[in-house]
C-alpha cells in the first residue's frame, strides 16, 4: 500500500564516538572472503539487560562509510535506546552496491555482510540469531544493499528497508563506480539483470520478508522506487511504500531512518 506523508574474527578498538546513552564503538571485523579488516560502527543501547536483542544492519551510501549515520545523523544513537536494538553500520567500501564483484576479488561485500558480519555479531553480543531478530536497511546504494541482500538471504535477515534506494540498476550504467565491479553493461548485460534489485522479486513470497520502501518525489530514484512498488503490488508482495515530498539528502534520510528502525521494532515485536 502506498503511504503518502508531510513527515516535515577480531574485534579491535580503535575508536569511540561521544556517546549521548549508548554505547557506541568502532570495531575491525575480519572479512576472509577479502582478505582485511573492515570497519564498522556497533551501537548497543544503554538499557540493554541480560535478554537476547535484535539487530538492524544500517548500510551507508556510495561514496560514504561506516561513520555516516552516527556522524550526519547523532539521533541514531538514541534510536538503540528507545526501541532496544543492537544497530550495526559496516562500510560498504566507496562504492561496492554490497554485491560479490564477478571481477574484483577484494569487493565481495555480500560475503561480508550476510555472512562474515552476521557471525562476528552474534558471537560477540547477545542476540536474537534468526531472521525474527534481524533487520537491514540503508539509503541510496545501501537502501539496494538491504533489499538486495535481504532477498538473497531470507535465511539470515526476516525484514528490510530502503530510503531513496537504487533498487534498479539498469537506467545508469555509467553511474558510481557500477561497471567497475561487474563490468559494462554493454558487455555484461547478464551479470546487470542478476545483479538489480528488480530481478530478485522472484525469491519473494508473500509475507516471507517484511519490506518497507520509503522514496522522496524529487529524487533521481524517484522512478525506479515507483516501479518496484507497482511490480511488488502486482506479484502480491506485502510491502509499507511511503512517498513523500524530499530529495537525495542527509536532511531526508535523517527523517526517514526513525521511522525504518520503527518499522523494524514492530516487526522484532510480532
Amino acid at each position: 500500500m502506498k503511504k503518502i506523508f508531510s513527515w516535515t574474527a577480531v574485534l579491535v578498538v580503535c575508536a569511540v564516538f561521544p556517546a549521548i546513552a549508548a554505547k557506541v564503538d568502532t570495531v575491525n571485523v575480519w572479512s576472509a572472503a577479502m582478505k582485511k579488516n573492515i570497519p564498522t560502527v556497533v551501537i548497543t543501547p544503554e538499557k540493554a539487560t541480560d535478554a537476547a536483542l535484535p539487530v538492524v544492519y544500517l548500510l551507508h551510501g556510495y561514496s560514504g562509510n561506516y561513520s555516516d549515520w552516527v556522524k550526519k545523523v547523532p539521533a541514531v544513537k538514541d534510536y538503540a535506546d528507545r526501541f532496544n536494538m543492537i544497530i550495526v553500520c559496516p562500510d560498504g567500501g566507496f562504492g561496492s552496491w554490497y554485491w560479490d564483484s564477478p571481477v574484483d576479488a577484494g569487493f565481495q561485500y555480500e560475503t561480508y555482510v550476510a555472512e562474515e558480519l552476521v557471525k562476528w555479531v552474534d558471537g560477540k553480543f547477545k542476540t536474537i540469531a534468526s531472521p525474527k531478530g534481524r533487520a537491514i536497511m540503508g539509503l541510496s546504494m545501501g537502501g539496494h544493499g538491504a533489499l538486495y541482500l535481504a532477498m538473497r538471504h531470507q535465511n539470515v535477515f526476516g525484514a528490510a528497508g530502503s530510503m531513496s534506494g537504487g533498487v534498479d540498476i539498469r537506467p545508469f550504467p555509467k553511474n558510481w563506480d557500477m561497471a567497475k565491479h561487474l563490468g559494462t553493461y554493454a558487455e555484461q548485460p547478464a551479470r546487470w539483470e542478476q545483479h538489480t534489485v528488480m530481478n530478485q522479486l522472484h525469491l519473494l513470497t508473500a509475507g516471507s520478508l517484511a519490506l518497507m520502501i520509503d522514496c522522496g518525489t524529487e529524487d533521481f530514484f524517484f522512478g525506479v522506487n515507483e516501479k518496484l512498488h507497482e511490480t511488488l503490488m502486482y506479484r502480491n508482495i506485502p510491502h509499507d511504500y511511503v512517498v513523500r515530498p524530499g530529495g537525495h539528502t542527509w536532511a531526508y534520510w535523517a527523517n526517514a531512518v526513525e521511522y525504518q528502525l520503527l518499522f523494524a521494532q514492530r516487526f522484532f515485536g510480532r
